[in-house]
């Protein structure tokens, strides 16, 4: 659809897996161009992955951490990781990070001079990358956020300690906030976090949790064809 908004929020494990997945990102950055050059406009917001808590073991390896050390260094991963990418998007990025959701700015101005891409990180203690994607979802009018790591499907279990996980291929928002806690804790590894999910079901929007490795995967789901992932909606 042409002029539509895609919110991706580009998990941290994707771009540093333990070192920089240049490989990865190049073959991004070619499919997001492609897909500019159809239309379509994206906020691309990064997660913290390894490298946050790779901060916060080597912190907490010397002093004991409050939750606000916990977030706070894994926010300025985020923004680490979001600097990246508006580097490697210079000539189709908004030359200014978004590090505010909730700004009394107009958001648009990211897109009035022709850029193709907003690049956005994490805001404050409390609130993950996750819960950003859906304020600037709300904001600027998306319908879907893209959640892309290296999680394949929602699961109802670890598939990585049990064999009989089952994956869901669509879900509703009921089925699962179930799956997750309620409480957003720093360094929470879960396919969306909770507070979240609570914000987008009551946005009522649509959420796809794919693997973001496979490119042609997710040049499917940006072209409304059929992919590998988990939808999560009404």
């Amino acid at each position: 659809m042409k002029n539509e908004v895609f919110v991706v929020s580009l998990g941290g494990s994707l771009i540093v897996p333990g070192e920089i997945n240049w490989e990865f990102l190049k073959s991004f950055r070619e499919l997001i161009i492609e897909q500019i050059g159809k239309g379509k406009r994206f906020i691309i917001v990064t997660g913290g992955g390894d490298i946050a808590r790779k901060y916060q073991q080597a912190a907490g390896k010397i002093t004991a951490l409050e939750d606000d050390d916990m977030d706070w260094l894994g926010i300025h991963s985020t923004r680490l990781n979001a600097h990246l990418i508006k580097t490697i998007f210079r000539d189709y990025a908004h030359p200014r990070i978004n590090k505010n959701p909730r700004t009394k700015e107009d958001l648009m101005v990211h897109f009035e001079d022709g850029e193709g891409i907003m690049v956005a990180a994490g805001w404050r203690p409390g609130w993950s990358t996750d819960y950003v994607s859906t304020i600037l979802a709300e904001r600027l009018g998306a319908k879907t956020v893209i959640n892309l790591s290296n999680i394949k499907y929602v699961c109802d279990k670890d598939p990585n300690k049990f064999d009989d996980a089952k994956e869901y291929k669509n879900m509703h928002w009921n089925e699962f906030r179930k799956i997750v806690s309620d409480k957003w804790d720093p360094g929470l590894n879960m396919p969306f976090d909770p507070i979240a999910s609570k914000h987008a079901e009551e946005l009522g929007l649509k959420v796809v949790i794919a693997e973001g490795r496979k490119i042609d995967n997710l040049r499917n789901i940006f072209e409304e064809k059929e992919f590998e992932g988990t939808i999560i909606e009404d």
